[in-house]
């Protein structure tokens, strides 16, 4: 059965944003439709984003990080109106795929789904972000090696990968080991 699409079908639109604004942009346009009483007109906002863990004076903090940086998903009912407020928002570029003669054009539901199944994905997969650094002095905490030190040699921040030397029996040995497997050593 084909479903009849009519202007009060909801449809998800790609907006262009400042990089580093999606979040703002999304509480001014949250805010608007809420000055305005437009509430059902706006289903959701959504900022492609993934936690990352990075780790700073050898304390590993939590942050979440856009991986679509410039672009905010919005779920709406979109007329000439709601489109004039959502473009006069300071930091927002335009619609993906708008021109000054043309509206701005809906994603596909295939697409939708592949990008927010992609948005949930990487919701659960957590990475490290310039956790180590070559030079850095390390304890191995899991592992064969678990309690031996080291100095990291080589950084894979892609792997999420490290290579430490480490004695072993009065020999210096490369040992390649993932992020979860070392901290940082404290002098104490």
């Amino acid at each position: 059965m084909i479903q009849q699409i009519t202007d009060t079908t909801p449809r998800w639109y790609v907006l262009r944003t400042y990089t580093g604004q999606e979040r703002r942009v999304q509480k001014a346009i949250e805010q608007e439709i809420k000055h305005r009483h437009l509430q059902e007109r706006i289903l959701r906002i959504v900022i492609p984003e993934e936690t990352v863990f990075e780790i700073r004076r050898g304390k590993r903090r939590e942050k979440r990080r856009n991986f679509l940086p410039g672009y905010v998903l919005i779920e709406a009912v979109l007329d000439k109106k709601l489109q004039d407020i959502i473009l006069s928002i300071t930091g927002v570029m335009g619609f993906l795929g708008a021109t000054q003669q043309r509206p701005p054009e809906p994603l596909k539901p295939e697409e939708v789904e592949r990008i927010l199944a992609r948005i949930e994905e990487r919701k659960d997969i957590a990475t490290i972000e310039n956790a180590y650094q070559v030079g850095d002095p390390v304890r191995i905490i899991d592992g064969p090696f678990k309690g031996f030190s080291g100095t990291v040699t080589d950084v894979n921040n892609d792997k999420q990968k490290l290579k430490v030397e480490v004695a072993i029996l009065g020999r210096k040995t490369p040992v390649e080991l993932d992020f979860a497997q070392v901290e940082i050593e404290r002098p104490e």
